[in-house]
């Protein structure tokens, strides 16, 4: 028997207001509203657990998701004990996968045109298998990974989409969509990622200026400048030896960091 005690977590978030006209005399900027999207990545072709491959694309959030639901489990097992007058101790088995669900929200009643659906299209290719490890005989969806600012998800699969359209053109083109999106965690921690698995993970944002190199930035972050990779990594970068000016980095924090 295999008893299971989910543990959820849900993040409120919603976008930040717009500053109103004419704020007092000394306020701060406003906020830079950082919009939230999801990554895509090659598997491995072999279908594997080895590090993610190039990346595919992405899917931004035309609105910022209201919440982020995070559930994960621990999986026990309770052997009976013969005679006993309470039931025998329980065995942990080990912890199951973590699961991540938000709602996505598309609207083009202003354009009225097909981006929605071609939104949803792209979601809905997250469930089927990528043509490299369909040649190999694997059959692998895309890797995924929810960025948002300087928070970042596990690298998972998506599960589930459940579109939902709301609103259409008179010739019957859909301009409106809401889409329930299950993020499931990939077996096993991957290079880079949080040794807890399955968390949310906060990184720190850093803005390239003249002179900036990887390994530089991963001296100053952790005192070992062989880290660069993990930066790499993490921002999807080919060369290490062009960094352009005023781009924005995330880098991992130090736990991330495999041993």
């Amino acid at each position: 028997m295999s008893l299971q005690q989910p543990v959820a977590f849900i993040a409120s978030a919603a976008p930040a207001a717009p500053a109103a006209s004419g704020s007092a005399p000394g306020a701060g900027p406003r906020p830079k509203l950082e919009r939230a999207w999801l990554e895509l990545r090659e598997p491995p072709a072999d279908g594997g657990q080895g590090p993610a491959g190039p990346r595919m694309g992405r899917i931004d959030f035309q609105f910022n998701p209201k919440e982020l639901t995070l559930a994960k489990s621990a999986e026990w097992e309770r052997k009976p004990s013969k005679g006993a007058a309470t039931a025998g101790p329980a065995e942990f088995k080990g912890p199951g996968a973590a699961r991540l669900s938000l709602e996505m929200f598309f609207d083009a009643s202003a354009e009225q045109d097909d981006r929605v659906v071609t939104a949803v299209e792209k979601l809905l290719a997250c469930c089927v298998a990528t043509p490299e490890t369909h040649q190999q005989k694997q059959g692998v969806p895309p890797w995924v990974i929810l960025r948002w600012g300087g928070l970042t998800g596990f690298v998972g699969y998506v599960s589930q989409v459940q579109a939902k359209y709301t609103l259409f053109t008179p010739g019957g083109i859909p301009i409106r969509a809401v889409c329930q999106v299950t993020l499931e965690e990939l077996s096993g921690p991957m290079p880079g990622q949080n040794p807890t698995s399955g968390a949310l993970t906060a990184r720190r944002v850093h803005r390239v200026v003249t002179g900036d190199t990887l390994a530089l930035l991963a001296w100053r972050e952790y005192g070992d400048a062989t880290a660069w990779r993990y930066i790499a990594e993490a921002n999807g970068i080919d060369d290490p030896m062009r960094l352009t000016p005023g781009t924005e980095l995330l880098l991992p924090g130090a736990e991330e960091l495999g041993g």
